[in-house]
């Protein structure tokens, strides 16, 4: 079970690194990682269990948080029409994006950073995914608002980025015109 303390921290180099390309068919061990990341997400965000071990809730978990250098992360969220988004990806890309952004209200949060960021981080607002699910099976999926930005994210930590890199140093609450506000 994967824990807080398995989570490294933004100061930790590993986490400005571009993770490896995983081979398919994934091996056992590739397989057992990204089901444990995934039980982090349903355990933290379950009340009982992330008290008890002392857990931050998360919608995602990418494998260079808990020092794994591949390509492969765990989201799972619901949108605000309460569909589910329980997908664990290798290998994602995005093959196109909206030229319109949208940005949470509340701005993000990680669970490798353990300070509040204020600002606002631009993310394109429709993309569409591709990668590989835990069976080495083709997934592409087509995501907006608040599932394309947990897609982003995550996919951002594959390519060493944190979501600070994305505001605005001198004007943290800037927004485009035409930028969708996402509220969380």
């Amino acid at each position: 079970m994967i824990l807080m303390k398995d989570i490294i921290r933004e100061d930790n180099p590993a986490l400005r690194e571009v993770a490896k390309e995983v081979p398919l068919p994934l091996t056992q061990e590739d397989i057992d990682i990204l089901n444990k990341m995934q039980e982090y997400l349903k355990n933290s965000q379950d009340p009982e269990i992330s008290e008890k071990y002392g857990l931050r809730a998360g919608v995602g978990l990418a494998a260079p948080q808990i020092n794994v250098l591949k390509r492969m992360f765990a989201v799972r969220l619901e949108d605000d029409n309460g569909k589910k988004y329980h997908y664990s990806l290798v290998n994602p890309k995005i093959i196109s994006h909206s030229v319109e952004k949208s940005y949470l209200t509340s701005g993000e949060g990680c669970l490798s950073v353990d300070r509040p960021v204020v600002g606002y981080v631009l993310r394109h607002a429709r993309i569409t995914i591709k990668g590989y699910d835990i069976n080495g099976n083709e997934i592409k999926l087509r995501l907006k608002d608040l599932p394309a930005i947990v897609f982003q994210h995550e996919l951002d930590h594959l390519n060493g980025v944190m979501f600070y890199d994305h505001i605005d140093e001198n004007n943290p609450f800037s927004v485009p015109e035409g930028a969708i506000p996402i509220e969380r």
